[in-house]
């Protein structure tokens, strides 16, 4: 059963690396005038002059994947509604299973080995293996930075990690169900941290969509069977970083030429990279080399064999990777609505899709409470999406 979950998943991942050919910049993608934005759980990292670089719906990398958004198309070959609404479904269709997968390899392999913090740098190690041979057999355009623009990154990707490793010992610690439920109140960190350290404020209706998913959460987290203290805290130590990223990004970012090469996906490669160097030597403080001493007795146990075990925890990385990669070609593709829905829709299906796989029981209360806090979720990025609208239009008058 293990194998072919794992051909079905490397057949999808190939179809998805064969796909992003469309959306790589080509040769007419300058450093100068306009500006993108990158958007990964619910935290915009603006992206500094780039021009042409494919325009996405701004998303919200749950701690999930995120998207580009801004700048001028390029010419695109007229394609027919059927083919065009083929090749959404098959972008999302993607994008929820490299999700689901990451989701239930990430929990099995917690469950086996209780080290979260080396299969957390492992996770993040595995992107490398993805975007390294890319650049250097030219799939995609290398990005090139100075030391001036590292030390810009460092801090977000300080966050970057922060957002990972929280939501890694989150669902280590308790219910995938569980931590997804309380990451879905990544809005109000969000809205607090833009609220005092930038100064912004919104208007009435954002914050009001705010109540459902405070309120949600909380009954939730009232009625969760497998509640602990530690998943509520390492899922909001994912949002709070994810928060930051993104206020950090403002602060640093808007505005500011950011080395050449650095679209969208790049810049995500680039924060994986920094992240996998910040994580390597933490892992090694918090938890030394105790996860490889586990993984022998695990094997001498003769529970897994050394290559089930070695593939379990490969394919996490590769799911983790996969499902921010593919959401570019599924975000890409959409008005901001769909994309807020189809969000929404990917929680509901993450949580049902670990309730099943692990057969972890879920209260009358866990039910209710969270499936207030998604659909304050789905309000608030409605809100947000009509306030952006009220402001463009605003600025054209």
């Amino acid at each position: 059963m293990m194998m072919r979950i794992q051909a079905l998943f490397i057949l999808a991942l190939a179809a998805t690396t064969a796909s992003a050919s469309a959306f790589l910049p080509g040769a007419s993608v300058k450093n100068n005038v306009a500006s993108s934005v990158v958007q990964q759980n619910g935290a915009r990292i603006p992206l500094a002059n780039n021009k042409n670089v494919k325009s996405a719906t701004a998303l919200s990398l749950s701690g999930d994947a995120m998207s580009a958004s801004g700048g001028a198309k390029a010419p695109e070959p007229v394609k027919s509604d059927i083919m065009e609404t083929l090749q959404i479904g098959m972008y999302f269709s993607l994008w929820y299973l490299f999700n689901i997968a990451y989701n239930i390899y990430n929990k099995k392999a917690l469950n086996i080995l209780a080290f979260p913090w080396t299969i957390a740098t492992i996770q993040m190690t595995a992107g490398c293996f993805y975007f390294i041979p890319m650049w250097l057999t030219g799939l995609r355009k290398a990005p090139k930075l100075s030391k001036s623009d590292l030390k810009t990154l460092l801090p977000i990707a300080l966050c970057h990690t922060g957002v990972h490793v929280g939501a890694v010992i989150a669902l280590g610690a308790g219910a995938v169900s569980f931590a997804h439920i309380v990451k879905a109140s990544e809005p109000v960190v969000t809205c607090a941290l833009n609220a005092v350290l930038l100064g912004q404020v919104l208007p009435v209706p954002v914050y009001l969509t705010l109540l459902p998913i405070i309120g949600g959460v909380a009954i939730a987290s009232m009625k969760e069977l497998s509640f602990t203290f530690l998943a509520l805290g390492a899922a909001m130590l994912s949002n709070v970083s994810s928060a930051a990223r993104g206020v950090l990004s403002k602060k640093t970012m808007t505005g500011k030429q950011i080395g050449e090469n650095l679209d969208a996906q790049n810049l995500y490669a680039v924060l994986t990279a920094m992240s996998t160097c910040i994580l390597i030597p933490m892992m090694l403080a918090i938890e030394g080399t105790g996860a490889f001493k586990a993984f022998g007795e695990v094997v001498a146990k003769g529970t897994y064999t050394k290559k089930a075990l070695a593939s379990l925890l490969a394919m996490g990385g590769a799911s983790y990777y996969a499902y921010n990669e593919v959401a570019f070609l599924a975000l890409g593709k959409v008005n901001p609505v769909t994309h807020a829905v189809g969000n929404t829709i990917k929680r509901v299906v993450i949580i049902v899709a670990s309730v099943v796989a692990f057969k972890t029981p879920m209260s009358t209360g866990s039910i209710i409470g969270s499936s207030i806090a998604i659909f304050g979720t789905l309000l608030y990025s409605l809100a947000m999406n009509a306030t952006k609208k009220s402001a463009d239009a605003d600025k054209k008058k």
